[in-house]
């Protein structure tokens, strides 16, 4: 957790196979399926965290292509950065971090994941321009939720 006027930058990929299904894992702290990702490090450059992070919770290891979401936690104060990747290398499986590991569609990701993780790889996959989204952990909010109250 940050501190009230810090935030904690963590970074993900959306890694798809030639069927076009998208890489998942079922983290081993929570259960619950996401995309491969986490914390960057802070001597670590921005796309080295997202190669580290996906090799150690899938053991494959990718390229990221570009940049697909911003996405700011606005009660954690987590600023999550998505990029699209591509796989250069290694076998899919569990690993310390990652009970289980698979490939889904988009529509099992809609249909399994929470809302706040399945916008992020829905607009990986679909859109040209780079997301930028609000969420409080759970739901996806507006712009104008961010503003202060009283002004």
């Amino acid at each position: 957790m940050t501190s009230p006027n810090r935030h904690s930058v963590s970074v993900a990929a959306v890694v798809t196979n030639d069927d076009g299904r998208v890489l998942v894992v079922q983290r081993r702290d929570n259960g619950k399926w996401e995309i491969p990702g986490g914390v960057l490090e802070l001597h670590e450059s921005i796309l080295d965290g997202v190669r580290r992070e996906v090799e150690e919770e899938t053991g494959l290891q990718v390229e990221p292509d570009r940049l697909t979401g911003v996405y700011k936690n606005l009660n954690l104060g987590v600023v999550a950065l998505v990029f699209r990747a591509r796989v250069v290398g290694g076998q899919a499986r569990p690993t310390e971090e990652s009970a289980n590991v698979g490939w889904w569609t988009a529509d099992d990701v809609t249909a399994r994941m929470s809302e706040t993780f399945a916008v992020r790889v829905l607009d990986a996959l679909d859109a040209q321009d780079v997301a930028i989204r609000l969420h409080d952990g759970i739901h996806l909010l507006a712009e104008s939720s961010a503003q202060p109250t009283g002004t």
